[in-house]
């Protein structure tokens, strides 16, 4: 829940320009430039798509595992912004260590990848857990939206400043490596004011006789189990969350892919497609954060996830550029809804004290969706093409048909945990977190 201390106007911009930077990260290597260079040049073929799933997978596997036990020791040692700093650092050393990838060094490549993922999306628990510090409960939608907003922001001025480069040497491969190192400076330089601005107000408590923080962590979610039945609505929200994070996860991660795949997008066309989806995911963020704070977020997650099945659906029929540039624009409104509405219901359910565990459970959720959705994704779209090549298809069609088909397993995941959603009580998961008193729940 939210902080009895006000935060300074200071300390929110903090908050903000953190992920204004680590939007970069998103942008440029998830969206588009690495993805689609790794499937294309470094591997080649529908085999890229595979071993892109599988990198994806491996580095939400070890973050799915570590999550709760580091939000349980932030949370006890009021230490969670020398996480955020240990896992940012980790983020961008091997986001520039990626310039050194090219064709052939599938190894090296994979390796950067996943240590540069792992540190992104573990500085996400923490960096998320900040929230309820810094905003009351009755502006958390709108703060987590902001933050959205700012951060779409900050991936679309990421784009800006590489898309040049890339345009007048009509697509270099020495320049689109050398994104990667713009990528890693940029959100160095953005993420420093959450350092020095933000002040933590968790406050450590001191280790009992013959313990460490590893045995207390270890203490505190074995209780957290027991214990679980006080937060009945926040379990049944994180098992909808781990369902219909599948759909969201598997369509960033693949959508470069599919973009050059399907419609001969070049790299210059995919940045030029998500700095429109980044746009629109301002309007998104600032739309369902304040939609959010007005008719709550089960509702609000509802219109958003709804909305991007239909995209889903027009994007397996759709047969040209147009087409696939209209669609990112209202995927990115629906996706920055459902990202920025699920972060802050989490903040919400977060008893006082708790954010760190609670975040951390939200990360062991949604990072377990995060390797399985893109490992079925890619597996699909892989055997699939196989299949039609069996069946006459030359290897080109036959990876468009592959990857087409896979965009449906997409569609399946957001409707099932649609469907589970309906089993959440937003109140009485607001009233679990306000009367829990133990301290050592989550």
């Amino acid at each position: 829940m939210s902080s009895t201390t006000p935060s300074t106007r200071r300390e929110r911009i903090a908050w903000y320009l953190y992920d204004f930077g680590n939007s970069a990260y998103a942008a440029v290597v998830l969206l588009a430039v690495y993805s689609a260079y790794f499937q294309k040049q470094v591997v080649g073929g529908a085999e890229g798509s595979r071993l892109w799933g599988l990198a994806i997978a491996v580095a939400m596997i070890i973050v799915a595992v570590a999550a709760p036990i580091m939000g349980a020791i932030a949370d006890y040692s009021g230490s969670k912004k020398r996480f955020l700093f240990f896992f940012t650092t980790l983020a961008v050393l091997f986001t520039a260590l990626l310039f050194f990838t090219q064709q052939g060094t599938i190894v090296m490549a994979i390796l950067f990848f996943i240590l540069a993922e792992i540190g992104y999306r573990a500085a996400q628990i923490f960096y998320d857990a900040l929230l309820p510090e810094i905003a009351k409960p009755n502006e958390l939608g709108r703060v987590a939206g902001i933050g959205w907003a700012i951060g779409s922001a900050g991936g679309i001025v990421s784009l800006l400043i590489i898309l040049p480069p890339i345009l007048i040497t009509k697509s270099d491969l020495f320049v689109v490596r050398g994104s990667l190192v713009v990528t890693a400076i940029f959100f160095a330089l953005a993420a420093v004011p959450i350092f020095l601005w933000l002040k933590e107000r968790a406050k450590g408590n001191a280790l009992p006789a013959g313990e460490n923080y590893l045995s207390i962590a270890f203490k505190q979610l074995s209780e957290t189990i027991r214990t679980a039945s006080n937060f009945k609505e926040f379990l049944k929200f994180m098992l909808a969350f781990l369902v219909y994070n599948e759909g969201v996860i598997m369509a960033l991660d693949f959508a470069a892919i599919l973009g050059a795949v399907l419609f001969g997008l070049e790299q210059t066309g995919l940045i030029i497609f998500f700095i429109i989806v980044q746009a629109t995911n301002v309007i998104g963020a600032l739309a369902f954060g304040n939609l959010q704070d007005r008719i709550g977020g089960k509702r609000s997650l509802t219109l958003s996830i709804l909305l991007m099945v239909v995209c889903i659906g027009a994007l397996y029929f759709a047969q040209n550029q147009t087409h696939f540039f209209i669609i990112g624009a209202v995927v990115g409104v629906a996706m920055a809804g459902i990202q920025s509405v699920s972060r802050a219901m989490v903040a919400s359910f977060a008893p006082p004290g708790k954010s760190g565990e609670f975040f951390g459970f939200f990360a062991l959720t949604g990072r377990t969706s995060s390797f399985v959705g893109p490992a079925i994704f890619g597996w699909l779209a892989a055997e699939a093409t196989l299949w039609y090549q069996s069946q006459g298809q030359v290897a080109a069609i036959a990876e468009q048909s592959g990857h087409r088909l896979a965009i449906l397993s997409i569609a399946v995941f957001l409707l099932a945990g649609w469907a589970l959603m309906g089993f959440v009580n937003e109140r009485k998961a607001q009233e679990a977190a306000i009367k829990s008193n133990s301290p050592v729940i989550f």
